[in-house]
């Protein structure tokens, strides 16, 4: 997927945070160890460093939630992480992002850390960011 259409994309699952520009999404993609998974159904964005991978975004447009994309996206997103060498996955998700924690609790994931008020919404109403973890070698 080009840039343009990774920004598309996440203008339309982003509603209530600031959506990536298709710049921001070209630098990341250039970056070292970055890995993209997924089509204009569903992308998972994030980086493998060593063994640890970091998920920095997922998204899916509102017309095919709760359909079970999201669940494939990131169970594809993990399988590919895994055979980069990743043995553990780490994510950052608002806390009041109930949808986006079903689908992670959902996976196996679990929370190992809290950043108080780390999220701005467009109505300045604050949010903290759960890190959550999950283990990718069976453990």
């Amino acid at each position: 997927m080009t840039p343009a259409a990774l920004a598309a994309l996440h203008a339309a699952a982003f509603t209530t945070s600031r959506p990536w520009s298709a710049a921001e999404f070209a630098t990341l993609l250039d970056s070292p160890g970055i890995l993209l998974v997924g089509d204009a159904e569903g992308i998972a964005l994030g980086r493998v460093t060593l063994d640890e991978a970091e998920l920095l975004t997922i998204a899916v447009p509102p017309s095919l939630r709760r359909a079970g994309r999201g669940r494939a996206v990131l169970a594809a997103f993990e399988t590919a992480v895994a055979a980069r060498g990743a043995t553990r996955l780490f994510l950052e998700v608002a806390d009041d992002n109930a949808a986006a924690r079903a689908l992670y609790a959902g996976a196996g994931y679990e929370e190992s850390g809290r950043r108080p008020d780390y999220y701005t919404a467009p109505d300045k109403r604050r949010s903290d960011a759960l890190v959550l973890t999950k283990s990718l070698s069976g453990d």
